[in-house]
C-alpha cells in the first residue's frame, strides 16, 4: 500500500472521529438546583474582584461569576484559562499572554485584551500595592495579545496573578462596568465564569445559572443557590433534611453528628490557617510589648483540643502563621500546650493575678475556635471578652487598622510563603501591624531572587523570626468540614489547587 494512501486513510480516520465527537451544542443541557450553606454573610463586594481581601472565602463566589487568564481547576495548578496560553521572556522582564478566540462575557459582550489591561489596572485589592511596585505597564499587543512589563524580574509575578494570591487575574467587561459604575456591577455582576448571576437577596442568597457558552465546559447543573447560613448547627440540620446540598465550613460537633447520621463529610484542603494578632507589640506603652506575655498566649493554647472540638482531628496545630502545604513553608512544630508556664511568665511580667486584656475579636465563621481560644486565654488568667463583629466590618477594620489589642485572624487565600509574608509580616503590608528592618530587608531581597534556593533559605529565616520574635500565636491550619447531602453524586471538593469550594461546573447531582 502506498504511502500516499496510508496517508489518505489517516485523514478519513481523523474526519469520522471529528464526526463523530460530540458538539457543545450536543452536550447535555444543565439541569437541577444545588444549595450552598455558606457560613459567612454573603457581601456584595464579592462580585466584584478588584477589592479582594487576602482570603480564600471571596473566591466561592468570585469563581462561580468570573474567570481569569490562568487560574487553578482540576487537573491543573495553574491552568491556562481564558488565556489559551502564556510565556515569560528570557529575561523575566515580561509576561505575554494570548486569549482564547471568541470569548464572550455573559452579556455577549466580547472579551478582549483591552478588558484584561482594564481589570488589572482598576485592581485595588490586597495584593494591589505590590504589583503595582512590579508592574510598570501593560501593553495591549491586539484583540488577543497582552502583554505585562515588570521594572525587574520578579518570580511571583504568576503567584500573584494566576493563584487565589489575589484578584488581578480575573477579567471583568470594561464597556459594561463603565456604563454602570462600580456600585451598580455590584448590583448586578457580569463576568465569563461558568456561572451567570440572576438574582440576590443582599446578605442572605445569591441564585447564579449556568453559562452555556463557558470555554471550559456546560457546566452540569443548572441553578445554583448561594445561601448565607453564618448559624453552624443550622447549616448541618438543612444538609440533613436536604434543604441544602453542601453544607460549608461545619463545626467538629456537627459534623460528626451528621457522620454518624450517614452523611459524607469532607476535609478540604487548601491553605487556611487561624493565628493570634498582637496589633501593640510594637508600642512601648502597651502590655503587649512585653514578650513574655506572647509567650504565654502561645503556651495557653490547646491547639490539639481546638483542633478536636472544631475539626474532628483534622486540622494540624500550627507554629507558623504560614500553612504548611504552601510553597516554602516553614515546617514547624507548635509550641506545646504548657498553662503553668503560662501562667509563670505571666507572674514573671509583673501579672501573678492576671490581667484583664479587654476585647477579643475573632474571624466570624468559626465560633468553636473563636470561644476555645477565648476559654483557654482566660483559664490562665489573660481575661479577655469575645466581642461579636460581622464579617465586613471585621475586614474592614483589620485593614484600617481599628481592631483590639489582641485578635483572632485567618487567611486562606493560595500563593506561597512570600504573599502570606507580604501580607502579613512585611511591615509595609496591607494587613501587618509593624514589622521589623532586618525582616523588611530579607523580605525585598528575596522578591527579586530567582535561585529558589537562596530564596527558600531567606524565606525560612524571614518565618523563623517571626517566631524568635513572638509576633504571633498561631492555632492551626484550617481543614475546612463540608457536608455533602445524598442528591451530590459528584462534589469536587479537593479537585481544585488549594480551594475548600466545589470545581462548579463540574459538580453532579441527582435530578
Amino acid at each position: 500500500m502506498s504511502q500516499a494512501w496510508h496517508k489518505r486513510l489517516a485523514l478519513l480516520f481523523i474526519g469520522l472521529v471529528i464526526l463523530a465527537a460530540p458538539s457543545s451544542a450536543e452536550q447535555r443541557s444543565p439541569t437541577g438546583r444545588a444549595v450552598m450553606a455558606w457560613h459567612v454573610t454573603i457581601a456584595p463586594s464579592w462580585f466584584d474582584p478588584s477589592s479582594a481581601p487576602p482570603q480564600i472565602t471571596p473566591f466561592g463566589m468570585l469563581y462561580a461569576i468570573h474567570d481569569a487568564l490562568v487560574r487553578p481547576y482540576p487537573g491543573q495548578k495553574m491552568g491556562p484559562s481564558l488565556a489559551e496560553s502564556w510565556s515569560e521572556s528570557e529575561d523575566g522582564l515580561s509576561y505575554e499572554f494570548k486569549l482564547r478566540p471568541d470569548l464572550k462575557f455573559h452579556n455577549g459582550d466580547p472579551l478582549t485584551a483591552d478588558d484584561v489591561a482594564f481589570s488589572f489596572e482598576r485592581y485595588h485589592g490586597a495584593a494591589a500595592k505590590t504589583l503595582r511596585k512590579h508592574v510598570t505597564r501593560v501593553e495591549v499587543v491586539d484583540a488577543r495579545v497582552v502583554r505585562f512589563h515588570l521594572n525587574a524580574p520578579w518570580p511571583d509575578f504568576m503567584t500573584f496573578f494566576g493563584t487565589t494570591a489575589s484578584g488581578a487575574g480575573l477579567v471583568l467587561p470594561k464597556k459594561y462596568l463603565t456604563d454602570i459604575g462600580d456600585d451598580g456591577f455590584k448590583k448586578h455582576p457580569i463576568g465569563a465564569g461558568p456561572y451567570r448571576f440572576i438574582s440576590t437577596k443582599p446578605g442572605v442568597e445569591v441564585v447564579l445559572e449556568a453559562f452555556p457558552e463557558y470555554w471550559r465546559r456546560v457546566p452540569n447543573v443548572k441553578t445554583l443557590v448561594m445561601r448565607s447560613v453564618p448559624e453552624a448547627t443550622t447549616r448541618a440540620l438543612m444538609v440533613q433534611t436536604g434543604e441544602a446540598d453542601i453544607g460549608y465550613a461545619l463545626d467538629g460537633q456537627d459534623a460528626e453528628g451528621l457522620r454518624k447520621a450517614g452523611i459524607l463529610i469532607v476535609a478540604t484542603q487548601h491553605a487556611s490557617i487561624f493565628w493570634i494578632e498582637f496589633p501593640k507589640q510594637w508600642d512601648t506603652n502597651s502590655p503587649w510589648h512585653d514578650i513574655r506575655l506572647r509567650q504565654a498566649v502561645n503556651y495557653a493554647l490547646d491547639r490539639a483540643g481546638i483542633n478536636q472540638a472544631a475539626c474532628l482531628g483534622f486540622c494540624p496545630p500550627a507554629g507558623v502563621i504560614v500553612p504548611r502545604v504552601m510553597e516554602f513553608a516553614l515546617q514547624v512544630e507548635p509550641p506545646p500546650y504548657d498553662p503553668d508556664k503560662a501562667k509563670r511568665l505571666l507572674a514573671e511580667a509583673g501579672y501573678p493575678n492576671g490581667f484583664d486584656a479587654g476585647d477579643f475579636v475573632a474571624i466570624p465563621g468559626f465560633p468553636t475556635v473563636a470561644e476555645a481560644v477565648v476559654n483557654d486565654l482566660n483559664a490562665v488568667g489573660i481575661r479577655v471578652r469575645l466581642r461579636q463583629m460581622e464579617r465586613a466590618t471585621f475586614y474592614a477594620n483589620w485593614l484600617e487598622k481599628k481592631l483590639p489589642a489582641i485578635y483572632m485572624a485567618a487567611s486562606g487565600n493560595s500563593g506561597n510563603a512570600a504573599s502570606r509574608v507580604e501580607s502579613f509580616i512585611w511591615s509595609k503590608g496591607s494587613y501587618a501591624n509593624g514589622g521589623y528592618p532586618d525582616i523588611d530587608d530579607l523580605f525585598l531581597r528575596q522578591s527579586g531572587e530567582r535561585d529558589m534556593k537562596t530564596r527558600a533559605a531567606m524565606l525560612d529565616q524571614i518565618q523563623q523570626l517571626s517566631i524568635d520574635r513572638v509576633m504571633f500565636a498561631p492555632i492551626m491550619d484550617l481543614r475546612a468540614l463540608m457536608g455533602i447531602g445524598p442528591r451530590v453524586t459528584k462534589h469536587t471538593i479537593t479537585d481544585v489547587w488549594m480551594s475548600p469550594f466545589p470545581s462548579y461546573e463540574d459538580m453532579e447531582i441527582k435530578d
